[in-house]
């Protein structure tokens, strides 16, 4: 079969570097303890990772963009009656991965701000205070365990698609490649790549806390 250039470089690096990430947070936070500074500077690469995929929706490569992959009801209701044929993310996929980077966006914010009672404070734990950390502590919580439910249901769509209709979704991720018939992947740039790149800089650079004021300094002890 004829084979068609999907996914770009950036998309797939995105999505396997995700992949180790959000296992790796998953470990630490279990482990607590000193892991916590480490699932502390994992939360931000994955807002890191997600900011730069946002930014690549936009100006990615074709099949990266959003404006290409979601679609409305009506393209869904296609979808589900087997109606529906195209190349990239499919219509139920779509808004799958749309709602699988809104909860990692949640869960990498709401963890800038939040506390384990114990010893480890989110970066920008300061700006909120004990009581306000405690509420997205709990919403942190909450999110983690419908991100699990999504990853876990993304993990059996592949499995489906491979046992039921014959489809490898994972060679593609990783080779870019698909044996298909279609128009290949066009657009996103070496400068579409730098302007994602500098925008998931900086919005880690401002989540890590390094633009609040320094804490003021401790006085010392009165002499007797």
């Amino acid at each position: 079969m004829p084979r068609v250039k999907i996914w770009d470089l950036p998309t797939r690096v995105f999505h396997w570097m995700l992949f180790i990430l959000v296992v790796a947070a998953v470990v630490t936070e279990n482990l607590g303890g000193n892991a916590m500074e480490w699932h502390g500077r994992i939360g931000l690469a994955i807002l890191g990772l997600v900011s730069f995929r946002i930014s690549w929706g936009f100006v990615g490569s074709t099949y990266a963009r959003f404006g290409h992959f979601l679609r409305g009801p009506r393209t869904l209701r296609a979808y589900l009656r087997g109606e529906w044929q195209g190349l990239g993310h499919n219509p139920l996929g779509a808004w799958a991965v749309l709602a699988l980077l809104l909860l990692l966006l949640t869960q990498a914010l709401t963890g800038l701000f939040a506390n384990d009672d114990i010893a480890f404070n989110g970066p920008l734990y300061d700006l909120v205070g004990k009581a306000l950390s405690d509420r997205l502590r709990g919403l942190h919580a909450i999110s983690a365990y419908l991100l699990m439910s999504l990853v876990s249901l993304h993990i059996l769509a592949i499995l489906y698609y491979r046992k039921v209709k014959r489809q490898n979704l994972v060679t593609p991720m990783l080779t870019g490649w698909i044996e298909a018939e279609g128009e290949p992947s066009r657009g996103g740039g070496i400068v579409a790549f730098i302007v994602s790149t500098l925008i998931a800089i900086l919005v880690v650079y401002a989540a890590s806390g390094a633009l609040l004021p320094p804490p003021p300094p401790t006085a010392a002890p009165a002499a007797w």
